[in-house]
């Protein structure tokens, strides 16, 4: 079983996720630490627990999801996986911070792809990678099965669901993923989002307004 730590930052109030397994790897996805005091928060956690860093991921990336990704870069030494789709959003994410009043360190490192339907290994364990655009042109989300969750990013809230409004977005699109590639999920699998708290498939699947079954 995998472990998941949540950490909320940036005044987006951003979830950032720490996965990591018995071996004491980690991964870290969408890290939003935008002060110095986020950024060792995160550390901090890190180093406490004894972790290794053996990956960088963003479910998108939008910039309140990205704040961080310079930094965790440059400390842990890795090299950002994005699916290449979110190349032209992550480009923009330092012009979007300006028009928030929120500058900041862009990452301009090396890009890996993120391939829908290929697996991210963790320890014993294997994150799905699937696609799940709508909110942002290729946002993917990250399902474990065995550990029983899914990292939707900002495609599935408790009872919402991401705004469609940005470019690149689509109501329709997004009504398609999270039907198509979540709501096929069990109904136990937590989803953890970017923002706000966990929730379940099944409840979803009830009590969602935007996309009820």
């Amino acid at each position: 079983m995998l472990n998941v730590k949540i950490f909320s930052f940036n005044p987006l109030q951003e979830n950032t996720y720490v996965l990591y397994s018995k071996n004491k790897e980690c991964i870290i996805i969408d890290p939003g630490c935008y002060t110095v005091p986020e950024q060792e928060k995160l550390s901090d956690f890190i180093a406490l627990q004894g972790l290794k860093p053996v990956r960088l991921v963003n479910t998108h990336c939008h910039l309140d999801h990205v704040f961080g990704n310079k930094f965790i870069a440059e400390k842990y030494d890795l090299e950002l996986f994005i699916h290449p789709g979110e190349k032209v959003v992550l480009d923009y994410a330092p012009t979007s911070g300006l028009m928030w009043n929120l500058a900041f360190d862009n990452y301009t490192g090396i890009l890996h792809d993120l391939v829908p339907g290929e697996f991210i290994s963790l320890g014993d364990e294997q994150l799905e990678i699937l696609f799940t655009p709508g909110h942002s042109p290729a946002s993917v989300s990250f399902y474990s099965k065995t550990s029983g969750f899914v990292i939707a990013g900002d495609v599935l809230f408790r009872e919402s669901v991401g705004r469609t409004d940005l470019p690149g977005g689509s109501p329709d699109v997004l009504m398609r993923s999270i039907m198509e590639k979540l709501y096929v999920l069990p109904d136990e699998t937590i989803v953890y989002s970017g923002h706000g708290v966990p929730t379940k498939i099944g409840h979803e699947k009830k009590h969602n307004p935007y996309v009820s079954m």
